[in-house]
């Protein structure tokens, strides 16, 4: 893990109202705060100061940035978190990977589990991997590089991250998976793109989009 220096500025809201928050979480920040007073800056503890009763309802990567939904209320955070849990929730995010993925279209379904001499670091394996899929369809590739979205299924640690590695495609940018391509790109070249939900009141599906900064 690199030295942890978060990016400052205002988080970006895209929706509010009485039961949810939904915001654009930056590249480099927490969603949650670490172990140890130096990871204790983090999304939640933000947003905290102007929504005093905000809570978790599922988390993005670090190095990941893209929409987030929190709960403002206990009955939304249940509410959500069994869309979670069932798998109702349709997440798409957008990366950049190594290399010219083919093809167009498919799916990955590879099932992982935590590499644990090396945590974080989360690796496929078949005899005690949980369950993973996730769906992919490129928008445009060069012999160098592919723009692609990516369709998780579950919601595994690291999945898209693992999985594209697993394809020999990693994403570019990331510091775990494809430490060689840090140096060139400025961050992790992974934002998730969408979320498609049911409000907590009433069960009405919304979508909230936030374009990738790449």
């Amino acid at each position: 893990m690199t030295d942890y220096a978060p990016p400052q500025g205002d988080i970006p809201i895209l929706h509010v109202d009485h039961e949810i928050l939904v915001v654009d979480k930056p590249a480099g920040l927490l969603s949650v705060p670490g172990k140890g007073p130096e990871l204790a800056d983090c999304l939640i503890a933000r947003l905290q100061t102007a929504f005093p009763t905000v809570l978790l309802v599922h988390r993005l990567d670090r190095d990941t940035s893209g929409v987030m939904v929190f709960a403002l209320t206990p009955h939304a955070q249940r509410h959500l978190g069994l869309q979670f849990e069932k798998r109702q929730v349709k997440k798409t995010y957008l990366a950049r990977l190594a290399g010219r993925l083919e093809p167009r279209t498919g799916t990955v379904d590879l099932p992982l589990i935590v590499d644990w001499p090396n945590r974080p670091l989360q690796k496929v394996c078949h005899e005690t991997g949980k369950p993973a899929q996730t769906g992919w369809r490129v928008q445009r590739a060069s012999d160098t590089e592919s723009r692609v979205q990516l369709m998780p299924r579950t919601g595994r640690s690291h999945q898209l991250r693992v999985h594209m590695l697993a394809l020999g495609h990693p994403i570019l940018g990331d510091p775990l998976y494809a430490p060689d391509t840090a140096a060139a790109y400025p961050r992790m070249m992974l934002h998730a793109q969408e979320l498609r939900l049911r409000h907590p009141d009433g069960g009405e599906g919304v979508r909230f989009r936030a374009p990738a900064p790449f």
